[in-house]
């Protein structure tokens, strides 16, 4: 059996597949195989990913259906004892498998490994995401997961690795869901599962900030079902509060643009004048003048200045 299957979907990032798919070339752990699944790209994607004929590079082509029918395709391909995700615009330091393949022999019997990572906002800023209660010296079993999962996500996407046996049991992703298809399913992992943490750096996420907000993209999301971890949340307040925080997220995206029950379905149950009035206060904002400081928002972000509404 090969030690990691690494799965990366692929659609149109053709600037980019050619130095993603280097970055697991160059890994100091080599017991691995590379899933490459095209989910019908239309630039030259494909043929970057050709251009390496390499053995250890497998490449399936798929009906254009999404990120998630992507994942679950390279799921259902693999050999892997370990399952490592990356996107096609991301990138790993060459210790970034060995780094997992250590934490997974410290701590078999964890649901998910999860390396340290810098977030790449622009050419020249990185930020570097930091943890509730664990110190960035830290590599063990996380105490708490979804109170230290904030203010930065401890589980992204191209930075862990998650023993295929548990996907297997818990499933994978879930066709159709546009935005948080990730979230969810860390999120089932977290629950009936210990997660495991590395001190180390070994991935860097291309953050794409939009030039602007588009309409179309928030009218079209189709989100995670929130109501499925009902029960589990009135038994963790932690896993309600990490939650809501999204519930929040996708809320006021709604409100941005005008939708209104949407925006209220997702915060009905918060009370966001007492929890987080900063928040509250820019639901009482015009939508219009929402789209101005959002835009503002993430310009400055370009030029590396950021902060958060929920400081």
């Amino acid at each position: 059996m090969t030690f990691f299957s690494v799965i990366v979907p692929l659609y149109n990032k053709a600037a980019y597949i050619e130095n993603t798919l280097k970055s697991v070339l160059n890994q100091t752990f080599k017991d691995y195989e590379i899933i490459v699944i095209n989910d019908e790209s239309t630039d030259e994607s494909k043929t970057k990913v050709l251009e390496f004929n390499d053995e250890k590079i497998q490449l399936y082509t798929q009906k254009n259906q999404g990120v998630s029918v992507a994942r679950n395709l390279g799921i259902e391909k693999s050999q892997g004892k370990l399952i490592a995700f990356l996107d096609a615009d991301d990138f790993w330091f060459p210790n970034h498998l060995q780094e997992l393949a250590d934490l997974y022999h410290n701590f078999p019997n964890s649901g998910m490994y999860c390396s340290r990572y810098k977030i790449k906002t622009t050419k020249h800023h990185f930020q570097f995401p930091y943890f509730n209660g664990i110190e960035n010296s830290y590599r063990g079993i996380i105490d708490n997961y979804f109170f230290s999962n904030f203010p930065y996500r401890i589980s992204w996407t191209s930075s862990l690795a998650i023993p295929k046996k548990t996907l297997e049991k818990i499933g994978a992703f879930t066709p159709g869901v546009t935005n948080g298809q990730d979230l969810e399913l860390w999120t089932k992992i977290g629950i009936n599962y210990p997660v495991a943490i590395t001190n180390k750096i070994t991935a860097i996420y291309h953050f794409d900030i939009p030039n602007s907000l588009a309409k179309n993209k928030i009218g079209l999301m189709k989100l995670m079902d929130f109501e499925q971890f009902e029960i589990a949340e009135q038994h963790d307040s932690n896993l309600k509060k990490n939650l809501d925080q999204y519930r929040i997220e996708y809320g006021l995206r709604y409100h941005i643009f005008g939708y209104t029950d949407k925006a209220n379905f997702y915060i009905k149950d918060i009370d966001l004048k007492k929890s987080y009035f900063k928040i509250w206060a820019l639901f009482q904002i015009p939508p219009f003048c929402l789209r101005i400081l959002f835009n503002f928002k993430n310009y400055i972000k370009k030029i590396g200045i950021d902060f958060s509404i929920y400081d």
